[in-house]
């Protein structure tokens, strides 16, 4: 399906609409076509006293008839109630254009975010934020600019042409004729340029979201570019680019101005030739100079629609890059919610299994390499390694953010990929390193875990999470405003607010991605305090790179470039594996432990 045909698909559910606007392009083509006879009247039968032809003096009173003022008056008034009637019908015809365009746009809007929604995390992890969001705030104005700025126009241009040329044969069959002769050079024209034109106009939406993606970025790290005083040199690379793009925005539209100047000429010298042959035909006297000017104001409404059309086609090239991109994400495959096929997992009691699990991005090398380990209800499993072992991407399979590149994970037995995603998802609450929170109160991002929450569960998930107090001391309390990314608030505030929104969830399986390492050491305590009490409802999945989180975890995972190296408790691991030994000396003594003898001061001093 071409783009048009994929722009004009939106239009489906506003058919009737469109056969009203349709009926008012005929309406007003009707009325311009009525708009230049009253003139003829008044040149032909007024000023230079021709008699007039038998069908009007027939509906003519004649008292009117028979005075030259009376005509001349009743003509004119005639001429201004058609003028007055089009540009009403015009008024109406066009707000119900605009009205029907916005309505395809937010439309298309809802459907784009809903399918960015549904892709893959694995999309938004490669794509630029910006770039989507760029894609759907500009680029989903494509159907507005091609059904206002195209196709309505096309439509409405081809009906003029249709009707005006009738009119025309009908008045002079030379000088109808000679209105096509442009005809040809026009459409040569267009397909000279538009084909350039379009692939400009795509590497111009292309600037425009990398010179978006640039401010995004800058934006969204002032901090960091603030504290390296950077800000000239992210100027100096916002600037760069603004420039490329500057300089292709010039080109595409030094361009479409060439080509509404070709357009313009064509017509032009279309016009001055049926100016000079009708003008003989006055001359020699075939042809009364009302008739001529009948002509003259049937050629604008020909041509001036195509003119138009031209003026505005480096803007119809560009809407038609946007729907090129659009289509792309729409292309994408999106992750399915709700399979038929799916199985209700409502009811899992959350014993997790990896069975042989090897997961890599891409063809380079596996991020896991055949893992396997059980993490049953009531249990605490933590996960530990150096940086880049694995530990995220774990957390990640099992509510199939990503999907292993072999072997299995099993949820009670059964294959995740066998279960409803959004059932499953329902069942799973994750709290990230560094929890994402809304604009809206501190009540609203709590609840966000459970919407039909009561303030009274929201604000006992609070007193879990060790945020009570907290909340409590703030003028709003639960109704404080969270601005954007919960910027005024400290790491530790915001991770306990994550925390509360996960405990409200209540769901099976809880996964905590190092959920305590920006609060206190008394807040951490109650909060794992918590975590014990609740322990027994949840099957339980942390990543810890503090002993704190750890020492009391039913197991142990240790992980080391993708592998599972050893696995049991803390006392257990202290004497087993190196690594787990090294990692708690460094973080406990502050410094390497190399002597096993000094095993015995560790279990003491992480007992």
């Amino acid at each position: 399906m071409g783009v048009v045909s994929w722009t004009l698909a939106f239009l489906r559910p506003y058919r009737r609409k469109a056969a009203v606007i349709f009926a008012f392009s005929l309406l007003e083509i009707g009325l311009a076509a009525l708009a230049p006879w009253p003139l003829k009247v008044i040149v032909d039968y007024v000023l230079d006293g021709l008699a007039l032809p038998p069908a009007l003096a027939a509906l003519t009173p004649s008292a009117i008839a028979g005075s030259a003022v009376a005509v001349l008056v009743v003509v004119v008034l005639a001429g201004l109630l058609i003028q007055i009637a089009n540009e009403v019908t015009r008024m109406i015809h066009t707000q119900m254009q605009v009205q029907v365009a916005q309505r395809v746009v937010y439309t298309l809007r809802a459907k784009l975010l809903a399918h960015l929604q549904a892709l893959p995390l694995r999309h938004h992890m490669l794509t630029p934020t910006a770039d989507s969001v760029y894609r759907l705030d500009a680029d989903a104005h494509c159907v507005d600019d091609l059904i206002i700025g195209g196709v309505f126009p096309l439509t409405l241009a081809t009906l003029n042409l249709g009707i005006m040329f009738a009119v025309l044969l009908y008045v002079d069959l030379t000088l109808a004729l000679l209105s096509l002769v442009v005809a040809p050079f026009l459409y040569v024209s267009l397909r000279f340029y538009s084909r350039t034109m379009l692939d400009r106009a795509e590497r111009v939406k292309a600037l425009e979201s990398t010179l978006i993606e640039r401010a995004f970025e800058v934006l969204s790290s002032v901090a960091a570019v603030k504290s390296f005083t950077r800000e000239r040199h992210e100027l100096a690379r916002f600037s760069s680019a603004g420039d490329d793009t500057m300089r292709a925005r010039l080109r595409l539209t030094w361009q479409e101005s060439l080509f509404s100047v070709v357009v313009t000429a064509i017509t032009l010298a279309g016009t001055a030739l049926v100016l000079i042959v009708g003008g003989l035909h006055v001359m020699n006297g075939t042809l009364t100079l009302g008739s001529l000017l009948v002509v003259i104001a049937y050629l604008a409404a020909v041509y001036d629609p195509i003119s138009a059309i031209a003026h505005s086609t480096g803007s119809l090239q560009q809407a038609v890059a946007s729907a090129r991109r659009v289509r792309a994400i729409f292309a994408l495959t999106p992750e399915v919610l709700d399979a038929d096929d799916g199985i209700d997992a409502s009811d899992i009691g959350g014993h997790i299994r990896f069975d042989a699990v090897s997961f890599s991005y891409g063809e380079h090398r596996n991020v896991l390499d055949s893992i396997s380990f059980q993490a049953r209800p009531g249990e605490m499993v933590a996960l530990v390694g150096l940086t880049g072992a694995g530990k995220t991407t774990i957390a990640s399979l099992i509510p199939r953010f990503f999907e292993p590149s072999s072997g299995r994970v099993l949820i009670d037995e059964v294959d995740v990929a066998r279960y409803g995603l959004r059932s499953l998802r329902e069942q799973i609450a994750l709290v990230p390193q560094q929890p994402v929170l809304f604009t809206g109160s501190i009540a609203d991002n709590i609840r966000y875990g459970r919407l039909d929450a009561s303030d009274a569960e929201v604000e006992a998930a609070a007193r879990d999470a060790n945020l009570h107090d907290f909340v409590s001391r703030l003028p709003l309390g639960y109704e404080s405003p969270v601005h954007e990314a919960g910027a005024t608030f400290s790491g530790g505030e915001r991770q306990r607010i994550g925390i509360a929104r996960a405990l409200l969830k209540a769901a099976p399986i809880l996964i905590l991605d190092e959920p305590t390492s920006a609060v206190d050491a008394i807040s951490e305590g109650a909060i794992f305090d918590t975590l014990r009490r609740l322990r027994a409802n949840h099957t339980t999945l942390v990543i810890a790179h503090r002993l704190s989180t750890v020492r009391d975890a039913s197991r142990i995972l240790v992980l080391d470039d993708g592998r599972l190296i050893a696995h049991g408790s803390h006392d257990e691991l202290i004497t087993t594996c190196e690594l787990y030994r090294q990692m708690c000396a460094r973080l406990s003594l502050g410094e390497s432990l190399d002597d096993s003898s000094t095993v015995d001061e560790l279990l003491r001093i992480t007992s």
